[in-house]
């Protein structure tokens, strides 16, 4: 089982074994566990706002994970051709099933909202998401930025990376401006990805050894106090930090996490875990748009036990039993030529 979780990471990132990153693997699973327990535990009875905080810090690492292996893919391999073959096989058979689904869910009443859906658009204002599929926001915001970036390489070659950066800035100067603490319109929030494309670049060593250094020497766990809270308190101004936080932490732990930390990121269930987290995130916003996630309090969180384990279930099923053949025919249509 782990190493075909192995050949399904390595096939999605582009990557071969040699190349992947283990901590990755880690972050990755870390992202969609937290981004679960926000969305289907109490965890406000817990600790007030901790529910939107976990959400939060789920989504930014998940974004600068993304941004982290795009901009790393093509800094190894600026074809824009391949890199966006294999991103539409990888993303859009699964991200239809579930557009698709979300649309029955609904009762099928709002047929115009299916092309903006399907098209991923429908993040932005005014924001047509359908109700069972409104966590699909961010697949909106991935897809945008994927067809950005590999424009800006196709038109300017590898050397349009370098303004990846100076994009993210520009997108949280305009947070700063209007004071968007988070958003899911993709001008505000975009940067948590550009600043994943930036601690690629750092790790590539596009800004010089001194900077890889100072990334990979970063402390770990000041950074991790750093990155939660500024999901913690999301409606202060460290909101603003979440991005650069988060990809901080991040980037700390690629050259070497703290012992505790990289046996946790390594670990056979976390490996597992990341090789369906992209299912897992599909099908647990659908599932809980179901009967399995309606009733009061009470009622709906004794049905979260049925719920997990057919959101693990189904995730199972459509990583090894779906997705992987198109990922496999996205990689064959892209494999370089001797």
């Amino acid at each position: 089982m782990i190493r075909r979780s192995a050949t399904l990471l390595d096939d999605a990132t582009g990557l071969v074994s040699g190349d992947r990153l283990a901590t990755l693997d880690g972050w990755r699973a870390v992202s969609i566990v937290a981004v679960l327990a926000g969305h289907l535990l109490p965890l406000n009875v817990l600790i007030p706002h901790s529910n939107e905080a976990a959400g939060l810090f789920g989504m930014a690492v998940f974004f600068t994970l993304s941004g982290f292996l795009i901009t790393r893919f093509l800094v190894e391999r600026p074809d824009p051709r391949a890199f966006i073959i294999r991103r539409a096989f990888r993303i859009l058979p699964l991200a239809w099933v579930g557009v698709i689904a979300a649309f029955i869910i609904d009762g099928g009443r709002t047929p115009d909202l299916l092309l903006p859906n399907m098209l991923f658009y429908a993040n932005l204002p005014p924001v047509p998401l359908f109700n069972a599929g409104g966590h699909l926001w961010s697949l909106g915001v991935e897809v945008q930025f994927y067809v950005a970036i590999a424009l800006g390489v196709a038109l300017f070659g590898r050397r349009a990376l370098y303004t990846l950066p100076f994009f993210g800035l520009a997108v949280t100067a305009a947070r700063i401006a209007t004071g968007a603490h988070f958003s899911i319109v993709t001008w505000f929030r975009i940067d948590e990805i550009l600043a994943g494309a930036l601690v690629a670049l750092i790790w590539s060593g596009w800004f010089g050894f001194r900077a890889k250094a100072l990334l990979t020497n970063a402390n770990t766990w000041v950074a991790a106090i750093i990155a939660l809270a500024a999901c913690y308190f999301a409606d202060t101004s460290l909101a603003y930090l979440r991005p650069y936080a988060v990809a901080l932490l991040v980037g700390s732990t690629l050259a070497g996490a703290p012992a505790t930390l990289q046996k946790l990121l390594t670990s056979r269930p976390a490996f597992y875990v990341a090789a369906i987290s992209y299912a897992l995130y599909v099908f647990h916003g659908l599932l809980s748009s179901t009967w399995l996630g309606s009733g009061e309090d009470l009622e709906r969180y004794l049905k979260r036990p049925i719920l997990v384990a057919a959101t693990f279930a189904l995730a199972h099923f459509s990583t090894y039993y779906f997705e992987k053949y198109f990922i496999k025919w996205g990689k064959t249509l892209t494999r370089k030529k001797v």
